[in-house]
């Protein structure tokens, strides 16, 4: 049995962070990684970034935790400021998504950084590690049963622990149960490791969690190709989708594209069989599919990524020629033309479409067009474990459970059928976990 004073499960972005903070802040840590390196999906990132104003996150995500959505706006930039602590460079900001202000960082050199400021105070950094429950007297979380690579199994003790494994998206029987039925059958666009160990420590001491039905953040991505390689999480994403008209199965728009890839990606998944096709002309593969989505980020030719790799997709040099959309596909071409066609007259004509196209109405009337096939891909579901704005978590009856902290995707609440930073969340709540663990109570 080992005593320390915050015990961290997860070794990614919210780990990590709380871990070199209560670090820093005179703390003994020990990490606990299942996998066999740190930084968790932060790996595959290269931003951090969240809405600039309160006003701003109250209006893109409404339904989310005012509290917790607030928390985040307010202390982004005491994030920001924290990773500039460590030594790593954080870029001046940019914008993001049309509506979110960003910074640009190596997150590789900033998890390795956290690693080496725990270990060369003393702390410890173990990989390969599993938790196998969490340790409890008289009601409070007071550490955890964990098992070495080698098999053996150790009691660690602390005031604090903290769940940071990162979300349940590598489970597809919780995607299923808490995010949509089919949503296990998605293409994963994050690191696998991350299969729910979090929640079930969490639900098996009493927390609360929720919400359902709060959707998830992911993005479009073409259809019959595997990721290869971790890349391609960011290379395959068709993030100029809000640009673009997207059709069911129905041969039917059925949502505002230009509000954002990852709010459409959630869309789709609840259409038939969870695929559809993504039309844009000349204009937006001149300014968006050749494009940076964010500026800094390496432009590409997303469709010819996808052409290149064997998707389903198609050039129309005319808009006729989309009549000819090949029959096993499972769309009538035909009906496709004909929609662009009076989508096309509408917005020519300033007239009104449903659904709305609020942030980008001009048409699509510039050949050629570009036809994708695509489907939603998950990086991280919203449901999770239910927290307060210094990380503790929540027990059904509204009180924190003693001595549980949570942060990162392992938490819910914050979003809910809206996104504004995945990395920002972990950051900011990882910094209050810390905050927490060095304060007490």
């Amino acid at each position: 049995m080992q005593e320390i004073d915050l015990l961290v499960i997860g070794a990614g972005m919210a780990g990590l962070t709380a871990a070199a903070r209560a670090t820093r802040d005179g703390k003994r840590v020990v990490v606990l990684e299942v996998s066999d390196d740190v930084g968790g999906s932060a790996r595959f990132a290269g931003y951090a970034w969240t809405a600039p104003s309160r006003e701003v996150m109250d209006e893109v995500n409404p339904a989310g935790d005012e509290t917790l959505r607030h928390a985040l706006v307010d202390r982004f930039a005491d994030g920001v400021a924290w990773i500039r602590s460590t030594g790593v460079e954080a870029r001046e900001p940019v914008p993001v998504l049309g509506f979110g202000s960003g910074h640009q960082f190596d997150t590789n050199q900033y998890v390795d950084v956290c690693r080496r400021l725990v270990t060369e105070a003393g702390g410890e950094v173990r990989l390969r590690t599993t938790v196998e429950r969490l340790l409890t007297e008289g009601g409070r979380v007071t550490g955890a049963l964990a098992v070495g690579a080698d098999g053996a199994a150790e009691e660690l003790r602390a005031p604090w622990t903290l769940l940071a494994t990162g979300g349940f998206q590598g489970d597809a029987d919780l995607l299923a149960e808490h995010v949509h039925p089919r949503a296990g059958g998605m293409q994963l666009r994050s690191n696998p490791h991350s299969t729910g160990t979090g929640y079930r420590l969490a639900a098996e001491v009493g927390a609360a969690t929720g919400h359902q039905d709060a959707g998830f953040y992911g993005h479009l991505v073409p259809s019959g190709i595997t990721f290869a390689d971790p890349s391609d999480f960011v290379d395959l994403s068709l993030y100029y989708s809000e640009h673009a008209l997207l059709f069911n199965l129905e041969n039917q728009r059925f949502t505002d594209e230009t509000l954002g890839d990852h709010l459409t990606t959630m869309a789709l998944l609840e259409q038939p069989e969870s695929r559809g096709l993504l039309v844009a002309d000349a204009r937006v593969h001149r300014d968006w599919v050749v494009g940076s989505y964010v500026e800094g980020a390496v432009a590409l030719d997303k469709f010819a990524v996808a052409s290149r790799r064997g998707g389903r997709v198609g050039l129309a040099e005319s808009l006729d020629e989309l009549d000819y959309l090949p029959e096993e596909w499972g769309y009538d071409g035909a009906a496709v033309r004909a929609q662009v066609e009076a989508y096309n007259r509408a917005s020519t004509a300033q007239e009104p479409v449903s659904p709305g196209r609020r942030r980008d109405p001009a048409p699509l009337d510039e050949g050629p067009w570009y036809v994708v096939e695509c489907v939603p891909a998950v990086t991280f579901p919203f449901y999770g474990v239910l927290i307060d704005d210094s990380a503790r978590v929540l027990g059904a009856d509204g009180a924190p459970v003693p001595g549980l902290l949570c942060a990162g995707s392992d938490s819910g609440g914050l979003y809910d059928r809206a996104y504004a930073g995945g990395l920002a969340s972990a950051l900011v709540f990882g910094l209050a976990a810390a905050r927490t663990a060095t304060g007490g109570d």
